[in-house]
C-alpha cells in the first residue's frame, strides 16, 4: 500500500473513531453500574484520549518541528552558496514575494465574494459566542526589526524562521564568495543537506501513525465540530479553500509556467495529508521541502528559500477565514461593509500575512487586526472559535499547496526546475 493510501486509512479510522468515543463520553449512563461507567471514562479519555494517542501525536509533531530549523538553514546555505550569479538571489526573492502577496490578496477577495453572497452570518445569534479577548499584534516596527537576528543560536532556539532565513542567507552569501575555503565548507553543508533528507525520508514512514494519534485525539475531545448556526459558514470557507487550492492554483500554475496541473496535485498528495493533520505550515516544512525538489525537481537554491518562507509569510487559507469571518461577523451583527472597506479588508490581511509572520495564533491575531481596521466587534470571534480547529487543519493543506505552486513557478522562470523529475509520476515516491 502507498504512503498516501495508508495515511488516508489512518486519517478515516482516526475520524470515526475518535468522533464514536466522544459520543460514548457524552452519553451519562451508558453502562448502568457507575463503576464499569468510571471504568470505560478511563479506558476511553485518560488511557487512550489523553494517554497514549495523545503522547503519540505529541513525539510525531516533536519529530517532524526538530528537523524544520537545521533543514532550512543547511538547505538554504546549500542552495545560496553555490549560486554562480548571487546577484540574481534579488531576482529570485522579489519574484517570490509578489507571487504569495499576489496569491493571498486573490484568495481573501474569492473569499469575501462568496461569503457576500452567501451570508452565512445572517441570522446567528450573538450571545452564543461567549467572551474572546484577542491576542495583541506586534508594532510594525518591531515586525520589521525582528526580521534580522541579533542572536543566531538563539533564533533557532526559539524558531523564528524569519531570522534563520535571513542568517543563512548571510552564511551562503559568504560561503559563496570565500574561495576554496568557502568550497569546502560548502561540501560538508552539501553532506548534511543530504543527511537531513533522508532522515525525511526514514520520518515519513511513521506518518500513518502520527496521523492517526493526532486525528484521534482532536476528534474524541470535538467531534466533528460544533455545526448548527456554524454550518453555513464551514461550508462557505470550506468550499473557498476548496476553489483556491484546486481551481486557482492549477489555473495559476499552467498560466505562469506551462506545466501539468494533474501532475502537481497527485504529487502534493502526501504534503495536503501531512499539513491537514498537523495543521501547521512550519511542521510540514521538512515534507514540503522534500516533495518540492525530488518529486517536483525544483532545484535547491530555489526550493529551499521558497518553501520555508512560504511556510511564513504566505496565508492564502488564514486569508480565506479573515475574509469569510470579517463578512460572517459583519453580517451577524447587522453591519453593512462599503466598498472602500471591503478593499481595507483585502489590503490590511495582505500586510499582515507578513506583518504577524511567526505570532502563535496568527490566524486570530491577523483576524483581531482586519476586524480593528474596519472597526467590526473583535469579540465576534468567539462565534468561530468553535470551528475553528478543524479549519485550521484545511487551510494549512492550501498553504502549503500554494508554497509548492510558487517554489515550481519561481523555478521555471529561473530555470531551475528539472522537466524530466517533475513529469515523471514516480520520481521521489515513497512506498
Amino acid at each position: 500500500m502507498s504512503l498516501t493510501r495508508q495515511i488516508l486509512l489512518a486519517m478515516t479510522a482516526a475520524i470515526l473513531l475518535g468522533s464514536l468515543t466522544q459520543r460514548l463520553l457524552l452519553i451519562p449512563d451508558l453502562l448502568s453500574d457507575p463503576v464499569w461507567q468510571e471504568y470505560l471514562h478511563y479506558i476511553l479519555d485518560d488511557l487512550l484520549a489523553h494517554g497514549l494517542f495523545l503522547l503519540g501525536g505529541k513525539i510525531f509533531i516533536a519529530s517532524l518541528k526538530v528537523l524544520v530549523v537545521p533543514l532550512v538553514f543547511v538547505s538554504l546555505v546549500c542552495g545560496v552558496c553555490h549560486l554562480r550569479d548571487q546577484g540574481s538571489l534579488g531576482r529570485l526573492s522579489l519574484k517570490t514575494i509578489v507571487l504569495y502577496l499576489a496569491t493571498t490578496g486573490l484568495a481573501i477577495s474569492l473569499a469575501l465574494l462568496l461569503a457576500t453572497w452567501w451570508e452565512p452570518g445572517s441570522g446567528v445569534d450573538k450571545t452564543t459566542g461567549g467572551n474572546y479577548v484577542p491576542p495583541q499584534p506586534m508594532a510594525l516596527i518591531d515586525v520589521l526589526a525582528n526580521i534580522f537576528p541579533s542572536n543566531p543560536v538563539q533564533a533557532m532556539a526559539e524558531g523564528r524562521m524569519l531570522q534563520v532565513i535571513v542568517f543563512a542567507l548571510l552564511i551562503g552569501i559568504a560561503i559563496g564568495r570565500a574561495g576554496e575555503y568557502g568550497e569546502r565548507i560548502g561540501s560538508h553543508f552539501n553532506d548534511w543537506n543530504e543527511v537531513l533528507m533522508k532522515l525525511v525520508t526514514l520520518l515519513m514512514s511513521f506518518a500513518p501513525y502520527g496521523v492517526f494519534c493526532l486525528l484521534f485525539t482532536l476528534f474524541a475531545e470535538q467531534g466533528i465540530g460544533k455545526v448548527g448556526d456554524l454550518a453555513l459558514y464551514m461550508l462557505t470557507v470550506t468550499t473557498v479553500l476548496l476553489l483556491h487550492g484546486f481551481i486557482i492554483y492549477p489555473l495559476l500554475l499552467k498560466s505562469l509556467s506551462g506545466l501539468s496541473p494533474r501532475i502537481f496535485l497527485r504529487k502534493m498528495r502526501d504534503v495536503q495529508l501531512f499539513a491537514f493533520s498537523t495543521a501547521s505550515s512550519t511542521a510540514t516544512v521538512p515534507v514540503t521541502l522534500r516533495a518540492v525538489e525530488q518529486r517536483l525537481g525544483v532545484k535547491n537554491r530555489v526550493a529551499a528559500f521558497s518553501v520555508p518562507l512560504g511556510a511564513t509569510i504566505n496565508m492564502d487559507g488564514t486569508a480565506i477565514m479573515q475574509g469569510v469571518a470579517t463578512a460572517f461577523i459583519a453580517q451577524a451583527y447587522g453591519i453593512d461593509l462599503s466598498l472602500s472597506q471591503y478593499l481595507l479588508v483585502v489590503l490590511t490581511a495582505m500586510l499582515a500575512s507578513i506583518g504577524t509572520a511567526g505570532v502563535p495564533g496568527v490566524g486570530l491575531v491577523t483576524l483581531a487586526l482586519v476586524l480593528e481596521q474596519v472597526q467590526l466587534p473583535v469579540e465576534g470571534i468567539a462565534l468561530i472559535i468553535g470551528v475553528d480547529r478543524i479549519l485550521d487543519m484545511m487551510r494549512t493543506a492550501v498553504n502549503v499547496t500554494g508554497d509548492a505552486m510558487v517554489s515550481v513557478v519561481v523555478a521555471r522562470s529561473e530555470g531551475a526546475i528539472d522537466q524530466d523529475i517533475y513529469n515523471n509520476p514516480k520520481a521521489g515516491e515513497q512506498k
